[in-house]
């Protein structure tokens, strides 16, 4: 069984830093990436960064230059850091997981709740 347990979410001023922590535990065949989406009260799901098993990372137009994501092989951990905090970011975070290119994500974390005000 595969489950991603996601961490790191908080309240955090314009401007400021936080980073997202999504550790994996089960097995898994043939990932096509891994991902983080968001989502705000009454939006749809937007996809924010992938990366793919050899590193190959995508970003979004809106958070390309203040996010990045990573992941720690060692501790089947994946990241966002995320910095210069807009308040447009306020929302959810997910972290996903694909098995097939083209495909709807297979694999989700519960999601943590990001907040950036003042």
């Amino acid at each position: 069984q595969v489950q991603l347990v996601e961490s790191g979410g908080g309240l955090v001023q314009p401007g400021g830093s936080l980073r997202l922590s999504c550790a994996a535990s089960g097995s898994i065949s043939n990932i096509d990436r891994m991902g983080w989406y968001r989502q705000a009260p009454g939006a749809r799901l937007e996809l924010v960064a992938t990366i793919t098993p050899e590193g190959t990372t995508v970003y979004s137009d809106s958070v390309k230059g203040r996010f990045t994501i990573s992941k720690d092989n060692a501790k089947n951990t994946v990241y966002l850091q995320m910095n210069s905090l807009k308040p447009e970011d306020t929302a959810v975070y997910y972290c996903a997981v694909r098995v097939q290119a083209g495909s709807p994500y297979d694999y989700w974390g519960q999601g943590t709740q990001v907040t950036v005000s003042s």
